[in-house]
């Protein structure tokens, strides 16, 4: 059974900052892909940052300087370090990862439960 657990988020005022993790437990084959996610009540689930095997990152525009996202392949974990937080940074941060399980056979993306990022003074 793949798991995906995530730890890190809470309660920050802005201009602070948060270090999220996130560890792939379960018997698996690689990762590929692995990203972080977030969805503020009210909108829809929006990209935070991805990174692939190799250590490529995208970011979205939003967060572009202030978030950095980075991974530990023998650890299986993806990290999310998030300074200069703003108000509208508050959401629920999720992480996925696109796992091949078995050789030979087809990778498939998974999901943390997500964690809580609130930023309020």
């Amino acid at each position: 059974q793949v798991q995906l657990v995530e730890s890190g988020g809470g309660l920050v005022q802005p201009g602070g900052s948060l270090r999220l993790s996130c560890v792939v437990s379960g018997s698996i084959y690689s990762i590929n892909d692995m990203g972080w996610y977030r969805q503020a009540p009210g909108k829809q689930r929006e990209l935070v940052a991805t990174i692939i095997s190799g250590g490529n990152t995208n970011y979205a525009d939003s967060v572009k300087g202030r978030f950095t996202i980075s991974r530990n392949n023998a650890k299986n974990a993806v990290y999310l370090q998030m300074n200069s937080l703003k108000p509208e940074d508050t959401a629920v941060y999720y992480c996925n990862a696109d796992i091949l399980k078995v050789v030979p056979g087809f990778s498939q993306v998974y999901w943390g439960q997500g964690t809580q990022v609130t930023v309020s003074s």
